[in-house]
Formats: C-alpha cells, structure tokens, sequence
C-alpha cells in the first residue's frame, strides 16, 4: 500500500499531472476507502492492548498492596492469572495472541514476585533467562509476531544484564572481553532466528526480526567500542571482529531474498558508527591539531551517511522493479 503511494506520487512529479488527474488515480486505486480488514486489525490491536494493560495491572496491583493481599493470596493471584491464559489460548484461537501475551507478561510477574519474597541472592539476568525460556515454548504455540516481540525484549534484556554483570556495564577488561563478546555473539543468533527463513518454525513476524536486529546492532556495535578502550592489541581484534559481523549481516540482508530495509538501515548506521569511532581513534592518538581531525571526521560522517542512504534506496527501486516484471 505504501510503495503504491509512493509511485503515484512519483508520476505525479514525473509527469507534472494536474490536481485533478492525482485525485482520480488516487480514487482509482482506492485510497480513499478504508482498508478491508480494518476490523480485523481494529479487533486484534483492542484485543493484545488489553491483555497487556491486563497483565501489567495486575502485576502493580500485586506490588502495590503489600498489605492488602498476604503473601499466599499474592501467589494464588498470579498463578491464577497465568493457568488462565495458557489455558484460554489454548482453548480459544481467536484469543490466542492476547492471552498468550497475557500468559507471557504473567510469567515475568511471578517470578519477580517469588525473588521478592524469598530473596533468592539471584543475580536480575537469571530472572530474564528463566522468565525466557519459560516463555518461549507459549511464543511457539501462540505463532503471533506480538507475543515473539514480547519475547524478545525478554530474552534481550537477559543477555544485556548478563553481559553487564560480568565486568560492570562500562568496564572492558582483557579479561572479561570475552563475556562483551559472547553476548554479542548471542544477540546476533537471536535475530537470526527471527529471520525470515527460520519464521516457518518459530511463528515470528517482521516486528520481531526488526527488534531483534535492533537489540544486537547495538549490542554488537558498543562492544566494538569498547575494544577500542583496551590499548592492547586484543582491543583492535574485537572491534575489528564486531565490525566483520557488521559487514557479514549487513551483506546478507542486501540480499533479495533476505532484504528488509528497517534491519539494513539499522545495521548500516551501526557499521558507520563503528567506522566513524575507529577514524576518530587513529586521529585522537595521531593528529597535533583539533580543526583538522574534526573537519575529517565531520566529512567522514556525511560521506558514510550519504553512501548509506544512496546503496540503500538503489536497492529498494532495483527489487521493487524486479517485482513488478
């Protein structure tokens, strides 16, 4: 629908055509009119927005009153909440997506109850693994992009706090450099399995790839960063490995078939952050001056920038074209 919006108004400007010529292609490519699903979609977003003010409400009402509740009732709320939304999704397929997100949001509310009361000593990253793998086998039987998303975040959020509970968060030690790069490695494996070729096994959607694409770009670009902090010569052999992982990913998904311009435009501009903090490191250690390195830099900056954009938007036309032969 949006790429054909996009052409219209492409002719539109290519052929210089009138107001009146816009708005009768506009009408016969029926714009004006509402989608065809639109209560189906409208249904379904009503539907997951409630299961996630529904779970959220009631993990606060249970933090909330301390008092209130006793810690039994508190246990019997939850578990409650949880059996009736595996078991409803299960039941009831029209409702699966919501109560599975339902189901999944009540998972992490329990186990963040159950450390609060017993005060385990656990560090928060075996919270997220556990909640995690609890919850992946719902996110395979509900199939739904949202309840993956959801997931996702989860699992993320696990391998984050574990990364940063190896050394401190900003701390990159010879030592501990390898736990910064497993992590990356690991967030990396799990945007390839909400890839589109993996999709026919797990269920995930594109919200799901583009998150998780998200998540490792990040996780991998700041540990190339932070290689460069080391001046030892295991440092440059990080950056330069998260940056060939860059490279590798960003190549892939260039391809027709693996091609999504949300995760290549997020990666693009994860390799030029990269790039831009390599340059300003050999600057940094080999320039007598300021103007002349930031002037660099900044030309740097826009030619990276500008490349980025110009690869990526030849790409969009040349498979765009290719669909339509």
């Amino acid at each position: 629908m949006i790429s054909s919006r996009l052409a219209i108004l492409e002719l539109t400007s290519r052929h210089r055509l009138d107001a009146a010529t816009l708005s009768a292609l506009w009408r016969l490519a029926r714009f004006d009119e509402p989608p065809a699903d639109l209560n189906h979609l409208l249904r379904r977003g009503v539907g997951v927005l409630a299961a996630l003010l529904a779970g959220l409400g009631v993990i606060f009402m249970v933090a909330a009153n301390l008092d209130a509740l006793t810690r039994l009732q508190k246990f019997v709320l939850l578990q409650a909440l949880l059996g009736a939304a595996c078991l409803g999704a299960a039941a009831l397929p029209r409702m699966r997506t919501p109560l599975a997100l339902l189901g999944l949001l009540a998972i992490g509310g329990l186990f963040a109850y159950f450390g609060q009361t017993y005060q385990t000593g656990a560090d928060p990253w075996q919270l997220f693994a556990v909640w995690a793998a609890l919850a992946l086998p719902l996110a395979l039987a509900a199939r739904a992009d949202v309840v993956w998303s959801a997931w996702v975040v989860v699992a993320t959020t696990g391998l984050t706090t574990w990364a940063g509970a190896q050394s401190g968060w900003w701390r990159f030690a010879t030592e501990s450099a390898g736990a910064h790069v497993l992590g990356a490695l690991l967030a990396t494996a799990l945007a390839v399995c909400m890839s589109q070729p993996l999709a026919r096994f797990s269920g995930a959607g594109v919200v799901a790839f583009r998150l998780a694409a998200l998540f490792a770009t990040v996780s991998v670009a700041s540990t190339g960063l932070l290689g460069l902090l080391l001046s030892a010569s295991p440092g440059a052999l990080y950056y330069l490995l998260n940056l060939a992982l860059l490279v590798v990913a960003a190549a892939l998904l260039a391809q027709r078939r693996l091609f999504d311009v949300t995760a290549l435009s997020v990666i693009a501009l994860g390799l030029i952050f990269l790039l831009v903090a390599g340059l300003v490191r050999v600057l940094v250690s080999t320039a007598r001056d300021t103007y002349g390195p930031l002037l660099l830099i900044g030309i740097a900056v826009i030619g990276l920038l500008a490349a980025a954009v110009w690869g990526i938007l030849a790409l969009m036309r040349e498979y765009s074209m290719e669909g339509k032969r």
